[in-house]
């Protein structure tokens, strides 16, 4: 019997992975499981547009794929801390500052 793959994953020119006919990251669905813990069916109940097998397929690509992901994600955290410290003395919050809105 041959063997049968279904994949509900697919990959942009930039190799960015999503969830096939979506706009839906892999990314996204796997800080769900990461950052939340939850599980398919809670992921589910916050894209109930996804069914099982794409949470699931996500899922399976992430954890295929974890230390690349991984690397990413953490990427992505060093830029965020890095923008938000670029904005802490930036023109609008000196003005808030001036106003008594900010410490």
């Amino acid at each position: 019997m041959p063997a049968l793959t279904t994949t509900h994953i697919e990959l942009d020119e930039k190799g960015v992975a999503w969830i096939q006919g979506t706009r839906i990251k892999v990314i996204e669905v796997a800080l769900d499981k990461i950052a939340n813990g939850s599980s398919p069916e809670e992921i589910h109940f916050q894209y109930p547009q996804l069914s099982l097998a794409q949470i699931h397929s996500a899922l399976a690509y992430y954890y295929d794929h974890q230390a690349e992901f991984d690397t990413e994600i953490t990427r992505q955290l060093e830029r965020i801390d890095q923008l938000a410290a670029q904005s802490k003395n930036s023109p609008g919050r000196r003005r808030l500052r001036v106003l008594g809105l900010l410490p």
